[in-house]
């Protein structure tokens, strides 16, 4: 945890999570909007914040997306605060989220774009079939995605209980076998709705024996679905890792948890 005290040290540091915080998958640009120094410098407070783990950078295109990830404070938490003393500082929080919440506007609040990474031992090859593979997205989903992954089809996320519903539609944006697959996903009740739904993008980079997969889910229509996905990605993309380095799924679905 060194590096991560480290980074947390530094003021200028600490406002630059701060900033993803308030809003996050910022670019270098917009960060510096806000801070009075050069981008060299800027740059270079961002990379500590990378190597300590607290900012995850996505690549779209030429721009670099900066987001924030609590992990590492999440595990300082764990280890420095009492299972006695969490449900009082809970209290405290609730107590301080309620009265800010009596303070703000009715204006409505953009929902966050959501970010999900992880390693797995596998080749891109390996993880784009998993991705695409009605098959194999039925073993660790449990459902079956199908389509022919062609930009401009469509793509359906149906049951394998037997009844062959469909939860989720969607269109292929783009793809670009074996690094990058972007999709619609929309409720097929609203499909076609003038939002467009959301859109998902999965990013496979390789490096020697293992792939960085990140999964970016953007254009949420409310708080409701991120929470929905927020625990949703993990516990697929678990199952995802664990059949690609095992062969097998987890021994219990993990979104029963």
């Amino acid at each position: 945890m060194d590096r991560v005290f480290k980074a947390l040290a530094d003021p200028t540091r600490r406002l630059l999570l701060d900033r993803l915080r308030e809003h996050n998958g910022r670019t270098l640009q917009e960060l510096c909007e806000h801070l009075s120094m050069a981008r060299q410098s800027a740059t270079q407070h961002l990379d500590v914040l990378v190597r300590a783990g607290l900012v995850t950078v996505v690549r779209r295109g030429r721009e670099r997306l900066h987001y924030l990830d609590p992990g590492p404070i999440h595990r300082i938490e764990e280890r420095w605060i009492s299972e006695f003393d969490r449900p009082r500082l809970q209290a405290i929080s609730a107590i301080k989220h309620q009265a800010e919440e009596y303070a703000m506007t009715d204006a409505p609040q953009p929902v966050p774009t959501y970010v999900y990474v992880t390693y797995i031992r596998a080749s891109a090859e390996q993880v784009w079939k998993a991705l695409t593979d009605a098959d194999l997205t039925a073993r660790f989903w449990g459902h079956a995605n199908v389509s022919d992954w062609q930009p401009g089809s469509t793509w359906e996320h149906r049951r394998v209980d037997g009844s062959d519903a469909v939860d989720v539609v969607g269109r292929v944006m783009a793809a670009e076998p074996p690094k990058r697959l972007v999709i619609t996903f929309e409720d097929p009740l609203s499909s076609g709705s003038p939002g467009g739904g959301s859109v998902v993008t999965f990013l496979v980079e390789p490096h020697q024996d293992i792939v960085r997969l990140t999964v970016t889910h953007e254009n949420l229509p409310d708080q409701e679905m991120l929470d929905g996905i927020s625990q949703g990605w993990p516990a697929v993309l678990a199952n995802l890792k664990s059949l690609l380095e095992t062969g097998e799924v987890l021994p219990q679905a993990p979104w029963d948890m």
